[in-house]
């Protein structure tokens, strides 16, 4: 069940991004409705060229499947640099860390511990090559019923924000700030020199779906995906 769970989260980027599933998921997919022409109609549109991978990473992201089937989440057991590497090495695209927020507990520093444990993920897959295009904190302020996913209306302010909604800045919001400060003269020197398209947009091949693609028009496919590879470079930083 594990293993059929982890091929499940890769599906809608599998789909958007052009990319043939597995045998076992191809069954999970038209079982579940997909035709077999929006399957084509996914592989037939490369919109992987366009795109930077956005991903969000919270405690609850991971979970742990039990002998009787039920899942919980299990914390930052791998971690974010561990997962986010799986999905790049899957995909081959830039990487945006889209969002992570932690409460502000009774300790007052449990959402600074947050930060500063995503943040060194974040560093450590920048600096193993992975091209991260940003960070995000999520968010500005506190939100309100988040503790409930907004599913019910309570109008309780949750904690998360780097503000509270007095304005009133955070702990969090305070490290926000001195990492900012810590890294700005660093970053730079290692931004990502990204221009989209990735690569010119190949022209759609009309596919069947009664079959697989002629064996000269997969070569064709598998020597475009190859030039749309990331060519990464570095920004050069002006001297002063």
């Amino acid at each position: 069940m594990a293993a059929f769970l982890n091929e499940t989260r890769f599906l809608s980027l599998d789909l958007n991004y052009g990319r043939d599933v597995s045998a076992r998921m191809l069954e999970y997919l038209l079982d579940n409705g997909l035709t077999r022409e929006e399957y084509a109609f996914f592989l037939g549109h490369r919109l992987k060229p366009h795109c930077v991978m956005g991903n969000d990473y919270y405690v609850t992201n991971e979970h742990c499947v039990y002998p009787d089937g039920h899942l919980e989440p299990s914390g930052d057991v791998f971690g974010y640099a561990m997962i986010t590497r799986e999905y790049f090495d899957r995909y081959r695209l830039p990487v945006m860390h889209s969002e992570t927020n932690a409460p502000e507990g009774p300790l007052g520093r449990e959402a600074v511990d947050w930060l500063t444990k995503v943040w060194a993920n974040v560093i450590r897959i920048r600096n193993d090559g992975v091209p991260v295009m940003g960070f995000t904190w999520y968010s500005l302020t506190d939100q309100m019923d988040w503790d409930t996913g907004l599913r019910e209306r309570h109008l309780r302010p949750y904690p998360v924000g780097l503000f509270d909604l007095e304005r009133r800045v955070r702990p969090v919001g305070t490290a926000y700030r001195d990492l900012i400060r810590a890294w700005q003269d660093v970053l730079p020197t290692q931004s990502v020199a990204l221009t989209l398209p990735l690569a010119p947009a190949a022209p759609v091949s009309p596919r069947s779906s009664a079959g697989p693609l002629p064996r000269q028009e997969q070569a064709e496919d598998m020597g475009r995906e190859e030039r749309g590879r990331l060519s990464a470079g570095r920004a050069g930083v002006p001297r002063r």
